[in-house]
This record gives C-alpha cells, sequence and structure tokens, in this order.
C-alpha cells in the first residue's frame, strides 16, 4: 500500500507539469490560435527558472522568472501570427526550434550547478493520515496551484463576461469584432497568458520535480501538453485529468522498475508517447464530436476590416 501511495504522490507530481502547461494552451486555443511552440517556450522558461533559483536561492523569484520568460516569448509569437499574419503552426515549430537552441547555449553554465537543500512540504493535520497522507498531502504547493487553476480557469471561461468574450473570439472573432471588441489584443493577451503557464510548468520542471539543468530536459512533455488539449475537448477539468493519466503512465515505468519487472528500460521509456498516440487515435475517430467541441476559428488568422 506504501508502494501505491507513492505512485499516487509521484503521479500527481509529474502530471502538474503538463496540467499547467495545458491549461496555458487551453487559453491559447479558446482564442483561436495555435502555439505549436510550447516544447521551446517550457525549455527557455526552464533555465530561466532554474538560473534564477541557482542565484537567488529562492523558489518563488524564481517561478516568477520562468513565467515572465513564457509571457515574452509568447507576446512574440503572438505579434507575429497575430499582427504580422504569419503562419501559425510554421511560427510555433520556429519558436520550439529556437527555444530548443536558445536554452541549450544559455543552460551551458549551469549542467553542474546546484540547488540548494530542497524543502518538504507537508498539509498540516492531514498529511500524517495513513495512506491518504502520503499519497495526497504531502506535495509540492504548485500541485494545488494547478487544481485550482484549472477551477479558476473553468469559472473564468464559462461563468465570467470576459470568459464569455474569449470563447466568442475564438468561435467568431468577426461578429466579436462587428461587437466592437478588440479581437487582436484580447488574443494576445491569451497567447501571453497561455505562454505564461506554460513558462510557469517549464520553471517547475527544472526547479523543483527534477531538481536540475540539462540540455532538452523538457523531454517532449510540451509535445503531450498540445495533445491534451484535443484530449481534454478543451476543457479544463479534463484537462487535469488527462495530465494525471499521462504523468500516472510516465511513473509507472519507474515503479515496474521498482518492482523488479523485466521489461527493457527503452519499452517502458516510450509509455507515455505510445498512450498520447492512442488516445489521439481513439478520439479522432469520433470527427462529429471533435468538431462540437472545438473552437470553430481555431489556427485561423483574422484580419480586421478585410
Amino acid at each position: 500500500m506504501e508502494s501505491f501511495a507513492l505512485l499516487i504522490a509521484a503521479t500527481l507530481n509529474a502530471g502538474t507539469v503538463l496540467a499547467i502547461a495545458g491549461l496555458g494552451l487551453l487559453i491559447n486555443e479558446r482564442a483561436g490560435i495555435v502555439n505549436l511552440g510550447a516544447e521551446g517556450l517550457m525549455l527557455v522558461a526552464a533555465i530561466a527558472g532554474y538560473a534564477t533559483a541557482v542565484h537567488t536561492g529562492s523558489d518563488g523569484v524564481a517561478f516568477a522568472a520562468g513565467a515572465a520568460a513564457g509571457a515574452l516569448l509568447a507576446a512574440v509569437f503572438g505579434w507575429l501570427v497575430i499582427w504580422l499574419n504569419t503562419n501559425q503552426y510554421a511560427t510555433g515549430l520556429a519558436l520550439s526550434l529556437f527555444g530548443a537552441g536558445f536554452s541549450a547555449f544559455v543552460g551551458i553554465g549551469y549542467v553542474q550547478a546546484r540547488l540548494g537543500e530542497r524543502a518538504s512540504f507537508a498539509v498540516p493535520g492531514l498529511a500524517d493520515i495513513p495512506f491518504l497522507g502520503v499519497a495526497l498531502f504531502r506535495q509540492h504547493p504548485m500541485v494545488y496551484l494547478a487544481m485550482a487553476l484549472t477551477a479558476a480557469l473553468a469559472w473564468f471561461l464559462y461563468r465570467s463576461r470576459a470568459g464569455l468574450v474569449l470563447r466568442a473570439v475564438g468561435e467568431s472573432p468577426e461578429s466579436a469584432h462587428a461587437l466592437g471588441y478588440p479581437v487582436r489584443r484580447i488574443r494576445l493577451a491569451a497567447v501571453c497568458a497561455g505562454g505564461a503557464l506554460c513558462g510557469l510548468a517549464g520553471a517547475y520542471l527544472s526547479v523543483v520535480y527534477s531538481p536540475l539543468w540539462m540540455e532538452g530536459m523538457v523531454a517532449g512533455k510540451g509535445w503531450i501538453a498540445l495533445a491534451l488539449t484535443t484530449f481534454a475537448t478543451w476543457r479544463p477539468a479534463r484537462v487535469l485529468l488527462g495530465a494525471y493519466l499521462f504523468g500516472g503512465v510516465t511513473m509507472l515505468q519507474f515503479h515496474l522498475q521498482g518492482e523488479g519487472v523485466e521489461v527493457a528500460s527503452q519499452l517502458l521509456s516510450m509509455l507515455p508517447y505510445l498512450a498520447t498516440i492512442v488516445v489521439l487515435v481513439l478520439i479522432s475517430r469520433n470527427a462529429r464530436f471533435i468538431k462540437a467541441n472545438m473552437p470553430a476559428s481555431i489556427g485561423k488568422p483574422f484580419h480586421p476590416g478585410a
């Protein structure tokens, strides 16, 4: 039972990275923008957060630095695709490649750097409960923040006026523009907010989840987070559940190795990506369901006055 509790705890920890990044990409796509540069955003934010943690010793400042780095890169991406009308998919791929190369270059001096002693966290009064304490109540505060963000984003999208306007921009930017809403500025704000969340996920990865810096350490998590939005049919709660599902598959490989299961490590390492492909294939078979939930103008440029 203790081993199973530790697996649940590791699943929540691993899923947090995917959940925060997935929520950021969900905001982008609800506004009609597809950002394929999440991998690059997370890598740049990871080195920004890690370098800040090394020099300041503060995890909070490191998270802020990661979020700022992600928002800044996302703003550049938004300016290119929203104002200059560059192709969203090509620009996103370019951002991903840029982030991988830039983070590797900047991070050379931090490969051997080490953070100070990591603090342990526990919810008072709940962390000592048998099984549940180990599984649920000894997590980093960012794990609980991801859950709170999910609830907040769901309320924002479906209960607030600003959220309804954001969804309207993603469904029909022409109609929103005709009603007087600044479509391009709304889209840019959504892109920056999504980039900040991707940056927060990258900083969490390097400062808490690992904690270390090495080239390419995001290792496809940005792409899995992107797939999560489709898997979740653009709904925040499903993004969180999907993140924990993929996080559990990731942690399962280590759990099986710890239990002495005789399976090649390469096969276990490919499980998260195999699960991503299988899920997307299964979902894509119901094209009508996807179309009914997908923002109608996702990936489509908008030209005011055209």
